[in-house]
């Protein structure tokens, strides 16, 4: 999907997803963009990150740009497939594979002209980072060195749960 123009591009697959299916979008891209630089976005998926992909991304000049691991708040395909569940799957049947998949294909070609409107706010550009969040234990070097007084809150790594106090009974019968 272009993240400006909200077009999308697709790679038909009735299977897994293998570093070859991602060869062919890259092909499908380079040709459909001749002699213009490419930037492909990519989360860390094994079959983006292996060499027959960016050895072949490097002959056609395309980057690869590899997010950060377990950032789908920075991926724009995730909140597309969130839509495209929502449009396709939620409370429908589909008798047939096929209807399944021309489903799924109507609602990626109409995307981009019938829900721009509806798209451009689910696909914004602005990301939430978390640069701001200080790493932990930070806070206590802060707050000591600004030589405030106040009692910090203790920092957990994983939040503590309150345990239900449930007793046990045996009945010797």
């Amino acid at each position: 999907m272009n993240a400006t123009t909200r077009e999308i591009w697709s790679v038909r697959n009735l299977t897994s997803i293998t570093s070859e299916t991602v060869c062919e979008l890259l092909r499908l891209l380079a040709g459909a963009h001749p002699g213009m630089p490419l930037t492909i976005v990519l989360d860390n998926a094994r079959y983006q990150r292996c060499a027959l992909v960016q050895s072949l991304a490097q002959r056609l000049g395309i980057e690869l740009l590899f997010l950060p691991a377990y950032s789908p708040n920075l991926n724009l395909i995730e909140r597309l497939w969130k839509w495209v569940k929502k449009q396709c799957l939620y409370g429908k049947y589909y008798p047939t594979s096929a209807d399944f998949q021309a489903a799924i294909q109507q609602c990626l070609a109409h995307a981009h002209s019938d829900h721009l409107a509806e798209l451009e706010s689910l696909l914004t550009l602005k990301f939430q980072t978390f640069t701001a969040v200080p790493v932990l234990g930070e806070e206590a070097k802060v707050a000591a060195s600004a030589g405030e007084k106040q009692q910090q809150a203790q920092v957990h790594l994983f939040p503590r749960r309150k345990q239900a106090q449930k007793k046990v009974s045996s009945r010797a019968a």
